[in-house]
């Protein structure tokens, strides 16, 4: 957010002075504002207007109280109609300090178009100059009647104070701005948000969509855009979005490029019982339930055992028996993940491990992992009306069961010996890809390692040896 805007000049007799600046007295002290100016003025002058080998360039100053920023572009147009044959300017921001450079990015944008567009009006009609006064070795008779000639073809000018008013309000309000300066000269500037470089997209990556993309789709869309966007559903890689679609896979990659550039969807790996997944740090997080996320990753990963592990979850963007384009279906998570739609309870079932069951538990497993205790603390967070599902307490210990050198087959295998059938009420993938989104799980690559690598850690080394010398040991399950 642009916190000032200003319009300095160097003047031979006075030195670096700001002519205008909005809002007032935010640069200098200006009468009837008791509030302070943002920036020390005294200190900070000799880089508004700096010295020559910083003229036309962009410079950014940071006050020495780290607050706010001075983004600047300063100007020198050397004409010998001008006192020291140099006419010297500067229009600047101020904006908040700490902002990264990609935020920077689209003030740069404003701050060379001031400097670009006021250096050519001052060139064609010297509007900027022409505030001050008659140029030098020029007779007032003739400066006043060249003049009034201007005034009389270019109309009224605005003043440069309520110019600067008029751009810092419509950039902060609105992000753009269009203001007529004159008859013939326009201000047209709009802040464009930078989006980094999107990553390369492999044929093994899952987009997952962030939005509804189906309700985003508009009819003078790119047609390959349209097509591949039919096929994402947080389940189908990039190679089979490209076979269902009937589009060339390089044509598949670079239209989920746009999408990745936009923000509109993220990429993970393919899903496969053979990885390895672990938890991060923030796993804290979900097991404090801050800010309810068990319950939401309980409304995207449960499923009921009388429809199946995934007859209870469209995908994103998918018709519903209910409604067509998934009406049918559950809102937005807070993550963007689609919530899945929850049947009616003619088609529930109790079982030992759903909230909300009534009827008497079976006889405890075997094992005693899931044992009659924690069966009555399940009951005990029942509520009436409400579809069963798996309770909070075993959602969290089913994410933070997750370890390095544990495939989730071998996850899925403990749990259902302990006696919890996993996949009659959870949709692992969808637990596995809500941990990664999240950051409450990532996955454990397995690299082929060269022994002498290895000894040379041992010994202290910090040169690897040759690869190409022995032998490599494959550590991967």
């Amino acid at each position: 957010m642009i916190q000032g805007i200003f319009y300095a000049r160097f003047l031979p007799q006075e030195g670096t002075k700001i002519v205008a600046q909005s809002p007032e007295g935010c640069i200098v002290a200006a009468e009837g504002v008791s509030k302070p100016p943002l920036l020390d003025f005294d200190v900070l002058q000799e880089y508004i207007i700096p010295r020559k080998a910083f003229f036309n360039r962009y410079m950014t100053v940071t006050d020495p109280e780290g607050k706010f920023c001075v983004l600047g572009f300063p100007v020198s147009i050397v004409n010998p109609k001008y006192d020291r044959n140099e006419f010297i300017f500067n229009f600047g921001l101020v904006v908040e300090a700490g902002l990264s450079v990609a935020d920077q990015l689209p003030y740069e944008r404003v701050v060379r178009r001031l400097a670009v567009t006021f250096a050519e009006m001052e060139k064609q009609n010297e509007y900027l100059s022409g505030l001050d006064g008659p140029p030098r070795g020029s007779s007032s008779s003739s400066t006043a009647a060249a003049a009034a000639a201007a005034a009389a073809d270019e109309g009224p000018r605005r003043p440069i104070q309520a110019l600067l008013e008029i751009v810092k309000e419509d950039l902060n309000n609105y992000g753009e701005c269009m203001i007529p300066v004159d008859d013939a000269n326009t201000i047209n500037m709009k802040l464009f948000p930078h989006h980094p470089t999107p990553p390369e997209v492999k044929g093994w990556h899952v987009p997952v969509a962030k939005m509804r993309l189906a309700d985003a789709v508009d009819d003078t869309w790119d047609l390959t855009l349209r097509k591949v966007i039919a096929h994402i559903d947080g389940v189908n890689d990039v190679r089979r979005i490209a076979y269902l679609a009937d589009v060339s896979l390089e044509l598949t990659r670079v239209a989920l490029r746009h999408l990745l550039y936009y923000d509109t969807v993220l990429l993970l790996d393919l899903f496969l019982f053979g990885s390895c997944y672990a938890p991060r740090p923030a796993i804290h997080d979900f097991v404090a339930n801050i800010g309810g996320v068990v319950d939401e990753c309980a409304a995207y990963v449960c499923v009921l055992p009388a429809t199946g592990p995934t007859a209870a979850v469209p995908p994103p963007g998918s018709s519903s028996p209910e409604g067509g384009g998934g009406a049918g279906g559950g809102g937005l998570s807070s993550s963007g993940l689609l919530l899945p739609r929850i049947p009616s309870a003619s088609t529930m079932t109790s079982s030992t491990f759903l909230v909300g069951s009534h009827r008497p538990p079976p006889p405890p497993p075997q094992h005693h992992h899931y044992n009659n205790h924690q069966q009555q603390h399940f009951q005990h967070h029942s509520h009436p009306g409400t579809p069963p599902r798996v309770s909070n307490f075993l959602l969290v210990r089913l994410m933070a069961s997750f370890c390095a050198g544990r495939t989730v087959m071998e996850w899925l295998k403990s749990h259902m010996d302990a006696g919890f059938d996993v996949l009659r009420f959870v949709d692992v993938r969808r637990l596995v890809q809500f941990g990664v989104i999240k950051g409450y799980l990532y996955r454990v690559h397995k690299y082929a390692v060269s022994k002498q690598y290895l000894a040379a850690l041992a010994t202290g080394q910090a040169r690897p040896f040759d690869r190409d010398g022995g032998d490599l040991n494959v550590f991967y399950r």
